[in-house]
């Protein structure tokens, strides 16, 4: 038997930090806010994970990626767990997400955990800003962009087209 040494949370947190989401490459499933818990039962190192939506594909491929990840770095034994509740929400993104998110072209989340936007012309929801010029000027194109959890928006200013992370 190979002794390990003790590896902390702090540590296992970092290790996830080089599992990406498979959508999104250039967020980990830690900024993401994927990533909710991760605690030591034994031997076990356990990860507990929340999908960004109810039926998302991507958790078979992030389960086995922080297999993959973990065990690459030593750990042993790893138990995936995924909570459906409470629901995840854009709310436990990084800020180090939401930068990577304009960075890569896509408009972060506006931070409210509900979307008020069409219960009235009062509550419009907030201003989104293209990624690409900073302007607020944009329009919605569609609800449905290239991934479930995306919007698909127009800057007027720029002109360009760019994909919106929607709240949840």
């Amino acid at each position: 038997m190979n002794a390990v040494a003790p590896v902390s949370i702090e540590q296992v947190y970092a290790w996830l930090q080089e599992v990406p989401d498979p959508e999104i490459p250039v967020l980990s499933v830690v900024d993401l806010g994927v990533v909710r818990d991760v605690a030591f039962d034994g031997d076990a190192c356990v990860v507990v994970i929340t999908p960004t939506y109810s039926g998302c594909p991507a958790m078979r491929e992030i389960t086995e990626d922080i297999r993959q990840v973990l065990g690459r770095h030593g750990v042993g034994e790893v138990r995936v767990e995924t909570r459906l509740s409470p629901a995840w929400t854009t709310d436990w993104m990084s800020e180090k997400g939401r930068a990577a998110l304009k960075d890569y072209g896509i408009a972060a989340p506006a931070q409210q955990a509900i979307d008020i936007s069409g219960i009235s012309r009062r509550n419009a929801g907030p201003a989104i800003e293209c990624p690409r010029c900073g302007s607020r000027d944009t329009r919605l194109v569609s609800n449905f962009g290239s991934t479930s959890c995306k919007a698909l928006y127009r800057c007027v200013s720029c002109r360009e087209p760019f994909d919106y992370f929607k709240t949840h």
